[in-house]
């Protein structure tokens, strides 16, 4: 039972990229210049974000949990990076601010969810929230300040590394999905994290314990949001305190479709990044044949529905192996 497991999620992140492929292909025919570099490009740089975004929500789902605080923590980086920076701070010194104070935001997800036995849905949606509120009232509801030129340069569509006619985002993200591939399957944080996921109540009898599981993973989770958030101060130019908001359930569909369980125990990052390039031909395919906005925004959502019922009802893992 176990090998068909595996071969299953494989084959579910092979029928992911082949999707995004063939959306690929169908928007190449339908839209002139769909397929341009610039479009690729822009494309790309759209789906490294989200990428970014989602290596935290991969984490929490193979743990067993879920991860609703991101878009909040990501608004919270974005804004605050903004703001210091803007008041003269030295760039490094407030992107290790903004890293410890998500590091602690997450810590505290997972000691609230695993160690008070709530559902962390409602935990993490609870202090994303809070985390909101705080920065409405340190801004007034007003945030400013930008981002130094390198982070715009690192991300910005047209901009390239060397031969490659891409940002250093891109390649940056390649390496980094390589990474959290090896951590997963090679360390002994991956396997403990997928057993956990498996069966948390059989966890302690392998000497795992599954409150720091949770405690380090969810860490992870709001830390990788925050740089999403750094990153998307760059990409957009300013603070905008609900810039992470379209990640909320896209996150959430980009693993799903890359083959994770949202009952815990099953998924890759590298199943994530096919996920993610899914949606994001999807979003540009919409936008690409002259949607609105707001109807891409509602047709958007209507595929991540049906894209996570078809996929995320799977049983537990301990009950197929």
């Amino acid at each position: 039972m176990t090998s068909n497991w595996f071969q299953s999620t494989n084959a579910r992140i092979a029928g992911a990229f082949a999707m995004a492929l063939l959306l690929q292909i169908v928007g190449t025919l339908l839209i002139p210049g769909y397929s341009a570099p610039f479009a690729i490009r822009a494309l790309l740089v759209i789906a490294s974000l989200l990428a970014v975004a989602s290596i935290g929500q991969t984490l929490v789902v193979i743990i067993g949990g879920i991860d609703l605080s991101i878009p909040f923590v990501i608004g919270f980086a974005n804004v605050v990076a903004a703001q210091l920076y803007g008041q003269g701070w030295n760039f490094a010194l407030v992107c290790g601010l903004v890293g410890i104070l998500a590091i602690v935001i997450g810590a505290f997800n997972g000691l609230i969810s695993r160690g008070l036995n709530i559902h962390p849905l409602i935990v993490t949606l609870g202090i994303g929230m809070v985390v909101q509120g705080a920065v409405l009232l340190w801004t007034g509801g007003f945030p400013s300040g930008s981002a130094p030129e390198a982070v715009s340069s690192f991300v910005s569509i047209g901009g390239s590394v060397g031969p490659l006619p891409v940002p250093l985002l891109v390649p940056c993200l390649v390496v980094l999905t390589a990474l959290i591939v090896l951590l997963l399957a090679r360390t002994p944080y991956g396997r403990r994290l997928y057993a956990v996921g498996s069966n948390p109540e059989a966890a302690p009898l392998a000497l795992i314990d599954p409150l720091r599981m949770w405690i380090v993973t969810y860490a992870a989770s709001a830390f990788f949001a925050a740089v999403a958030g750094v990153l998307l101060l760059g990409f957009t130019g300013s603070a905008y305190g609900d810039v992470g908001q379209p990640y909320l359930f896209q996150t959430i569909a980009a693993v799903v479709v890359g083959g994770a369980a949202l009952v815990g125990g099953r998924g890759s990052y590298l199943g994530t990044t096919a996920g993610v390039l899914v949606l994001t031909e999807i979003n540009t395919l919409l936008i690409g044949l002259g949607f609105r906005p707001s109807t891409v925004q509602a047709a958007l959502g209507l595929v991540i529905l049906l894209l996570v019922s078809l996929y995320g009802r799977e049983r537990h893992v301990r009950t197929t192996i």
